[in-house]
């Protein structure tokens, strides 16, 4: 007997780190980024399949492998419906946290304190598309939340995404965005470097502050306040790519 937890699935007396992936796009970016699924679902095997062939012919043969069954039994299993009637289960991968702070090729962006669900699974997926080294985060929130799953589109996947206990241990130059910062345009970004950025509410903590080698802004029209953490993270990764296509 299977039963749905917190975004684990129990069976028997003990716990396994099974992920519950919700919907045909988290399940194909899962599986085109390396994700072994234990086993996949769907309400109509049909309507999927017509899915799979207008947005993920690659993956044609995967998606045969699930296992059509009733709605109840969807429910029953993932916790609640979805709109495409797919969801697959997988495991957590292992991520080198200390390997990934300590050495990158491309830079890392660090959320200090996020407390949005949904806007930490957005940063991941516009990291995912821009190149970023990894994505972690400083605080009380699980970057594997099944919330921030979903928000990311499955795209955890595509590079490493993890939680660290503070700065102390991250290597490379630290460019966190502040407002009072100097203008990012001007600013070379490396490949190893760290970006930092600040909770929605709060901003920048003390020890993320201290830590920075750089305090950057990005430009903004005067009388608006701020961007939404996604966009600013989108921003400042894009300030990457335009040197990285430049040199």
């Amino acid at each position: 007997m299977q039963i749905r937890l917190n975004g684990l699935v129990q069976t028997g007396s003990y716990h396994t780190p099974v992920i519950v992936l919700e919907g045909f796009h988290v399940v194909k970016h899962a599986l085109r980024f390396g994700a072994e699924l234990d086993s996949f679902i769907t309400t109509s095997r049909a309507s999927m399949m017509g899915l799979a062939a207008s947005h993920a012919p690659d993956l044609l043969e995967q998606f045969e492998a699930a296992r059509e069954v009733s709605g109840e039994e969807f429910v029953r299993l993932v916790g609640k419906k979805h709109p495409t009637g797919v969801a697959g289960f997988t495991r957590k991968p292992d991520v080198d946290v200390s390997g990934l702070l300590a050495g990158r090729t491309s830079p890392l962006v660090l959320l200090d304190n996020p407390r949005n669900l949904g806007n930490l699974g957005a940063v991941i997926r516009v990291a995912a598309g821009l190149g970023a080294g990894g994505v972690v985060s400083v605080g009380d929130v699980d970057p594997w939340h099944p919330n921030v799953l979903r928000g990311s589109a499955g795209l955890h996947f595509a590079l490493p995404v993890g939680r660290v206990d503070g700065v102390g241990g991250v290597r490379g130059p630290v460019f966190a965005l502040d407002a009072d910062g100097e203008d990012i345009g001007g600013v070379r970004i490396p490949g190893d470097a760290v970006l930092a950025f600040g909770s929605e509410r709060h901003g920048l903590s003390g020890a993320v502050r201290e830590r920075a080698d750089r305090l950057v802004s990005l430009p903004m029209r005067p009388l608006v306040s701020s961007y939404n953490l996604t966009t600013s993270v989108a921003m400042a990764l894009y300030h990457w790519e335009l040197f990285q296509r430049a040199s």
